[in-house]
């Protein structure tokens, strides 16, 4: 444990912050994986899940969380799966 009073601050607000981006990216994972799940089973709100699962990725890329080629990337094997399942 750091001594310096601006060390500990630091400490501290890195502990809130990775607590909060670990939320961020776990929405985001879970969204993908329910959308995931619906295309498997032919559900018909996977169109609503699919929208949901592209907006934490959204979210996920302006944060810095992912890279935002990643987040397109994954976004388009998402409706790419999604057009296959409807064809």
């Amino acid at each position: 444990m750091p001594n310096i009073k601006s060390a500990i601050k630091r400490v501290k607000t890195a502990n809130e912050s990775n607590a909060q981006n670990s939320s961020v990216k776990s929405t985001m994972r879970s969204s993908v994986k329910k959308f995931e799940a619906a295309v498997v089973n032919n559900d018909e709100n996977s169109k609503a899940l699919l929208a949901n699962a592209v907006k934490q990725l959204d979210k996920a890329a302006s944060k810095g969380l992912i890279h935002k080629n990643a987040a397109n990337r994954q976004k388009a094997r998402l409706m790419k799966k999604l057009n296959a399942a409807n064809a």
